[in-house]
């Protein structure tokens, strides 16, 4: 089992971690063709910016196509993906004491051209998301590709700090309260899992194309 040290050393300084292979042998590969698969029988749905009650589709904002992961998914690399991610989510819970409840993924396809500007994962009001992940999936990716993660520095004027090539089997983690990042426009289709460690509790179930509905903890 691959070792977290390093990874949950810079997550502590710097406030985002990323490593390369960290993945199980194989693994990146099956979840590109499990999510190719989905892709090609329409199982992905289009991404929205706004709240939940009135969700926006603009491109211009955000323009990947979503496809989320459930514990029930009868896809054994989904399925070993999330076993992976669970024990991510307990070695974390040992190492900073988040008191980490549940994590959610999606596949996450960026069409050419597309990518997603300048944002924060944890929502005004709703502080549960903690750690946010990513996997790149893409094969072959290059420079030429584009479809960077840019990092910027905490605060609504932040400054860039990183530019992230989505290379294949590439592992990002970053603190979802503390680091606003951008996707930039991709010149051909790019592929990853993307989610949040989450330390609230699920009490609903989803609605089609959305994450659980979640309750507010005690203690958040």
């Amino acid at each position: 089992m691959a070792s977290f040290d390093a990874l949950f050393h810079n997550l502590e300084v710097h406030g985002w971690a990323m490593a390369d292979n960290i993945m199980p042998d194989g693994l990146v590969t099956r979840l590109l063709q499990a999510g190719d698969q989905a892709w090609q029988a329409d199982l992905f749905q289009d991404a929205h910016v706004g709240t939940t009650s009135q969700p926006v589709r603009n491109t211009a904002i955000r323009g990947d196509t979503i496809w989320w992961l459930e514990s029930d998914m009868a896809s054994e690399a989904c399925q070993q993906f999330l076993a992976w991610a669970d024990v991510l989510q307990q070695a974390l819970n040992r190492h900073f004491f988040l008191g980490l409840r549940r994590a959610e993924f999606h596949f996450a396809r960026y069409g050419q051209g597309l990518g997603y500007k300048r944002h924060m994962d944890q929502h005004r009001g709703q502080p549960y998301r903690r750690i946010s992940l990513v996997l790149y999936l893409n094969p072959q990716w290059d420079a030429s590709s584009g479809g960077e993660l840019c990092l910027y520095a905490p605060g609504t004027k932040g400054d860039e700090t990183q530019r992230i090539l989505p290379m294949p089997g590439r592992l990002v983690l970053f603190r979802s309260d503390l680091i606003p990042h951008a996707v930039l426009p991709c010149t051909r289709p790019r592929w990853s899992l993307t989610g949040w460690f989450r330390n609230d509790d699920v009490i609903a179930l989803p609605l089609p194309g959305l994450p659980s509905v979640a309750t507010t903890p005690a203690h958040p």
